[in-house]
C-alpha cells in the first residue's frame, strides 16, 4: 500500500477541521438502495452508523455539559512552564495547511526537535489536550516540540494523520531553523493513537533519509491485533480509559479494511525493525495496552534496537497526562529525559 490519494485543500480551514475526507458518508442517486437511504436520512441524523457513534465520543472527550470546579483541576502547563513559549504554526502540505503548536524552551538556538502526536483514538483530540507532556518535555530536554493536529478517522481513515505527521517532519528537516531548530537533532514522540503513529514515523520516513534520533512512546498501540495479547484480554473488557468497544470502534474507524491491520504503518510491531531508532517505552500494568508494548520492546531488542521500557506498577493508560496525580509521572519523565540526552550525545 502505498500513500493514500490526499486532494489539495479548497477551502481555508486546516486539515484538521476539513470533513470532506474519503471516509464521509456519500451516496448516488443511481445506486440501487438509494430510495431507502433517502429515507433513512429522514429517520434519523447522521445517517452512516460511525457518524452516530463518534458524535458522543467527540462531546464527550471534549467535557461537554460538564461543570468542575477549578480548585479541584490540577494547573494549567502555562502555570507550571510559564518559561515555555507557545505558538502556533501552519505547516503546509498536499491536504492543506496543518495546525501545530510550537513549545519553545528559552535560549538561543538552534536546539534539538520533537514531533509530538496527541492522543484520542485517531478520531479525536488536540494539541492542546497534551500541552502538559509537551512543555514538561520542552523545559526538562531543552528541546522544542512540534505538536500536530492531524486528521481525524473515520473522516479521513489512514494513512491521513500519518501523512500529516509526515508532512510536519519533513518541514522541521526543511524549515525547522526558523523555529530555531536543528534539523540534524530530531527526535519524535506520541501518546496512545499518537504513540502509534509516532511509532511508524521512523518506519514511514526511512527511504527518504529523514534521520530521527529517538522515539519516545508513551502507551503506543504498536499491533492492531491487540486481542491476542493477555492484558488487553484481561484489561480491556472492563477498561476505563479505554476498552474493548472503543478499541474495536477505533480500529474498524481508522483501518477500514481488514488488510490494513497488519500493514507496517498501521502496526509498526509488525515491520522489519533492524534500522530503528533508540527507543523509550512508557506503560502501566493497568493499561490494556502493556502486553502490546511489551511485545514490541522484545521485538526491537532481537532486531538490535537499543530500547528501554518503564512500566508503572498499577498504572493506567495514560497516566502521565495529568501533573501531581502519581508520583510515577516524574519518574517517568525522568526515563524520557534519560533517553534523549543519551540520544542527543550519539
Amino acid at each position: 500500500m502505498g500513500d493514500a490519494d490526499t486532494r489539495v485543500a479548497t477551502s481555508p480551514l486546516f486539515v484538521d477541521e476539513r470533513t470532506d475526507g474519503p471516509g464521509v458518508v456519500r451516496f448516488s442517486e443511481s445506486d440501487p438502495a438509494a430510495p431507502f437511504y433517502r429515507l433513512l436520512s429522514k429517520l434519523r441524523s447522521p445517517l452512516a452508523m460511525r457518524d452516530m457513534m463518534i458524535a458522543p465520543v467527540r462531546a464527550c472527550y471534549r467535557g461537554e455539559g460538564v461543570t468542575i470546579d477549578p480548585a479541584e483541576l490540577p494547573p494549567s502547563a502555562a502555570a507550571l512552564y510559564p518559561q515555555v513559549s507557545v505558538s502556533t504554526l501552519a505547516i503546509p502540505s498536499d491536504a492543506g495547511q496543518i495546525r501545530c503548536e510550537c513549545f519553545a524552551p528559552p535560549g538561543k538556538g538552534p536546539k534539538p526537535m520533537m514531533l509530538y502526536a496527541h492522543g484520542g483514538g485517531f478520531v479525536v483530540g488536540r494539541s492542546e489536550d497534551t500541552a502538559y507532556v509537551t512543555s514538561r518535555i520542552a523545559a526538562e530536554n531543552d528541546v522544542i516540540v512540534v505538536s500536530v493536529n492531524y486528521r481525524w478517522a473515520p473522516e479521513w481513515p489512514f494513512p491521513a494523520g500519518l501523512d500529516d505527521c509526515v508532512a510536519a517532519l519533513r518541514w522541521m528537516r526543511e524549515a525547522g531553523g526558523d523555529i530555531g531548530g536543528d534539523a540534524s537533532r530530531i527526535m519524535v514522540s506520541g501518546d496512545s493513537a499518537g504513540g502509534n503513529l509516532a511509532a511508524a514515523l521512523p518506519l514511514r520516513v526511512h527511504q527518504e533519509r529523514i534521520s530521527i534520533l529517538a522515539a519516545v512512546l508513551f502507551c503506543p498501540l504498536t499491533d492492531f491485533h491487540f486481542e491476542k495479547f493477555q492484558s488487553f484480554e484481561r484489561l480491556a473488557p472492563t477498561g476505563v480509559v479505554i476498552d474493548a468497544a472503543f478499541m474495536g470502534f477505533l480500529r474498524g474507524a481508522y483501518l477500514a479494511k481488514s488488510e490494513n491491520w497488519r500493514h507496517p504503518w498501521a502496526s509498526p510491531a509488525l515491520s522489519d525493525l533492524s534500522e530503528y531508532p533508540q527507543t523509550l517505552l512508557i506503560s502501566g500494568t493497568a493499561d490494556p495496552l502493556v502486553d502490546d508494548n511489551r511485545a514490541f520492546a522484545e521485538k526491537l531488542t532481537a532486531a538490535g534496537v537499543e530500547v528501554a521500557h518503564f512500566i508503572g506498577e498499577a498504572m493506567p493508560h495514560g497516566f502521565c497526562f495529568f501533573p501531581g496525580v502519581f508520583s510515577e509521572t516524574d519518574a517517568a519523565f525522568a526515563a524520557v529525559a534519560g533517553v534523549v540526552a543519551k540520544a542527543l550525545q550519539s
